[in-house]
């Protein structure tokens, strides 16, 4: 996807969470020949010539350009505008930053037209296992999974999370890198974006995030435990999400002539990163079902909202809920209206009850209603009627 960007627009923005791996993919176009050189803004000599004349600093790169963690200097995107309208030749800019630019304040603006977007999340199980993923194409298609891995902890991979550098480690060195990262990421990112006075506040509002793992977002509650004003606290929140530790899966809003709840639900970017704010063991999770199905529904978002990023379709995930409490997990529609709903079950068995919500769709949206799937932790596929069906998790990155 960065090739065909690269390809037809003056400039390209690849923003996502830090140690996501954002620098080693945009350095992989410059040993390749692709582009011609790489800057980052985490230096301090490069970082003080983009801030003191962004102008000048644009007119010196090169005629191809990876420029790193460009969040640190806003200064340098309007001068980026000013130099591609000169010369709209494609490629000419590869940005990176561990920040949500586009929400800063007249950056989408002055881009508009001129730059292409994408977004790189920790690594997905299927890339874990070096393997394509073809759930979503099968959730559309109504094509069940054939083969099953017969062994696979998904407990362990939801305690393990995706980021690169922790994926990489044992358990208890793993544990030191996020608490690092988490510290690195606040005191910097935030700090930075936001110029937060009450620092202090939030480690334990991410915890106490991490510990509503796909719940609905209730600011008055969250307010009260924190201890933080709601003006605050929604401040907060958007910090947290434009730096890429919170993702917020708004409600879905077909026109089903029925009152719906419209909060969007919390997850924590990475399902690893929930279970070290809140100390979630293997055996933790193992012995505590709420805690667990709650945090695999996050897992399970992710990997959705992943692989939703690079999926031939385009699609958003959302989640859907009645005001008298009909509730489907994840709901994805395409842009041609087509509905797959998903259902998340931390059980190894499934029965008519949990699939509930998923008839209530199927039969409120009639032909544009796909399919229905309720996932969990057995091994089988198991039919329910027309459209509807029990997939195994593992089916998310292990079908073939």
């Amino acid at each position: 996807m960065l090739e065909e960007s690269l390809a037809d627009s003056p400039v390209t923005l690849l923003i996502g969470a830090r140690q996501a791996g954002k620098s080693t993919l945009a350095q992989g176009f410059v040993d390749d020949g692709s582009l011609g050189s790489y800057l980052t803004l985490d230096d301090g000599v490069t970082l003080a010539a983009a801030t003191t004349d962004p102008d000048g600093f644009v007119a010196g790169l090169d005629s191809s350009v990876v420029v790193d963690e460009v969040q640190r200097a806003p200064a340098l995107l309007p001068a980026v505008k000013a130099s591609v309208d000169r010369d709209r030749r494609p490629g000419r800019f590869l940005l990176t930053g561990s920040a949500n630019v586009m929400l800063l304040p007249r950056v989408s603006e002055s881009l508009a037209g001129r730059m292409e977007t994408h977004v790189l999340w920790p690594l997905s199980q299927g890339e874990l296992e070096r393997r394509p993923e073809s759930f979503l194409a099968r959730a559309f298609d109504g094509s069940p999974p054939r083969l099953i891995e017969t062994d696979d902890d998904v407990v362990e991979r939801i305690v393990r999370g995706g980021f690169p550098p922790a994926v990489a480690r044992s358990p208890a060195r793993r544990g030191a890198w996020l608490g690092s990262y988490v510290d690195a990421v606040l005191q910097r990112e935030v700090r930075e974006l936001g110029n937060v006075e009450r620092l202090a506040y939030l480690p334990r509002l991410l915890a106490l995030l991490a510990a509503r793992s796909a719940t609905l977002l209730n600011t008055a509650e969250i307010s009260r435990s924190a201890g933080i004003p709601q003006t605050t606290l929604q401040r907060y929140l958007r910090l947290l999400e434009q730096v890429f530790l919170l993702v917020r899966i708004p409600a879905w809003h077909a026109n089903l002539g029925k009152r719906l709840v419209r909060s969007p639900k919390l997850h924590l970017v990475d399902a690893g990163l929930a279970c070290h704010l809140l100390g979630a063991s293997h055996a933790r999770l193992g012995s505590d079902p709420a805690l667990l199905g709650a945090l695999l529904e996050s897992f399970v978002g992710m990997e959705l909202v992943k692989q939703a990023s690079w999926f031939e379709r385009s699609l958003r995930v959302h989640h859907f809920r009645t005001s008298t409490g009909r509730e489907v997990d994840f709901v994805l529609e395409d842009t041609a209206g087509q509905v797959v709903a998903l259902e998340v079950k931390a059980r190894a068995t499934v029965d008519a009850r949990d699939l509930a919500g998923l008839r209530f769709l199927a039969e409120e949206l009639g032909e544009r209603f796909g399919h229905g799937i309720v996932l969990y932790r057995g091994r089988s596929v198991v039919p329910f009627g027309e459209k509807l069906a029990a997939w195994p998790i593992s089916s998310l990155w292990s079908s073939p």
